[in-house]
């Protein structure tokens, strides 16, 4: 197969992933809206060509974890959408079982191993199992690597510091990749950081850094690829920071009003999926009938998993306690609310 052809499929894939993300996360907010997802939920949208860019780099072997803003990741990662789906829908059939829910994607055969909740809990976790990989493996080509996705929100709290001064001095294999979608949470990178270029954060500890178009998923891929060969092969850890934007307010309820109008703008004319249709028509990889063939397959595939999701069952209250520990553990509480106190005289 030519290297033309195989380029023109990879491209084609990176596309159809992107309006699966894309759709999936539009029908996720209104399903929020509609009271069928509870908790919090915070959207890929916008961010679309930094997941599929960094989860193409990603080999088998390697290992990922997220921040909460992970449903795109669990898709991309391989995970069916309707396990994703009843996951937001908190039923048995979900991928965390329905005990997660948005935050909380994990697969342990897809070394998916968390989206996490708190602002850069997974950091410490994701550079703990890079030290366990640094024991278990012999650096080279077929070696795995940990990919750990952050926000730049992160990027100033103490657990991030402490990481890579560790991945440093113990020459870890791990990447950390800061999508930078110019704000944490309401407040502006350069309002929030005294280095606002974030790549550069990791200087300190003589970590490599650098910046790439996060709107471009050709641009992420070659980043990603080329900090993770040398993650794997010479146990150097990187720190990659892609720039991008999120389309909507930090999570579903977020209006975003801390946004002008301009700035809203800005961030819309950016959109990757709509920019990577555009390039691919242009370049003959795609015509207008195959690129409406994938937008109306991400749309069936979102319906089925709409429809998985609704008519999965919940999870059993006898259920409760149920993976609360890997192992069975003595005296472990198993009483329900209204159950008779069982004390022994």
């Amino acid at each position: 197969m030519s290297e033309e052809v195989q380029d023109a499929r990879q491209l084609t894939d990176y596309y159809a992933q992107m309006v699966l993300i894309r759709r999936f996360e539009l029908v996720a907010d209104q399903m929020y809206k509609r009271a069928r997802i509870g908790g919090y939920c915070h959207l890929n949208l916008g961010e679309e060509a930094t997941v599929v860019g960094l989860m193409a780099a990603l080999r088998e072997q390697d290992y990922l974890f997220t921040t909460y803003r992970d449903h795109g990741y669990a898709l991309a990662r391989g995970m069916e959408p309707g396990r994703v789906m009843a996951e937001l829908f908190g039923k048995s059939t979900g991928v965390a079982k329905g005990r997660g829910g948005s935050m909380h994607m994990f697969d342990a055969g897809l070394h998916m191993l968390g989206g996490y909740g708190i602002v850069g809990g997974q950091i410490p976790p994701a550079t703990g199992a890079a030290l366990a990989l640094a024991y278990r493996t012999t650096a080279g080509p077929e070696a795995g690597a940990v990919l750990c996705q952050l926000g730049d929100g992160t990027t100033n709290i103490g657990a991030f510091h402490e990481s890579l001064n560790l991945a440093a001095i113990w020459k870890l294999p791990i990447v950390y990749a800061i999508v930078n979608n110019r704000l944490g949470m309401g407040t502006a990178v350069e309002a929030a950081s005294g280095e606002p270029d974030l790549y550069k954060r990791g200087a300190s500890y003589r970590i490599p850094g650098e910046r790439v178009d996060g709107n471009d998923p050709v641009a992420v891929r070659q980043g990603a690829d080329a900090m993770l060969a040398r993650a794997r092969e010479e146990r150097r850890p990187g720190l990659l920071e892609l720039m991008s934007y999120r389309l909507k307010g930090h999570s579903v309820v977020d209006p975003a009003k801390y946004r002008s109008q301009s700035e809203v703008e800005t961030a819309q004319a950016a959109d990757p999926v709509p920019a990577f249709r555009a390039r691919l028509l242009q370049a003959d990889v795609l015509t207008e009938e195959s690129a409406r063939a994938i937008e109306d397959d991400a749309e069936e595939k979102v319906g089925a998993a709409v429809a998985f999701a609704e008519n999965s069952p919940d999870p059993a209250p006898s259920e409760l306690f149920d993976f609360a520990y890997a192992q069975d553990v003595p005296n472990a509480p198993r009483a329900l609310p209204g159950d008779p106190l069982e004390v022994e005289l």
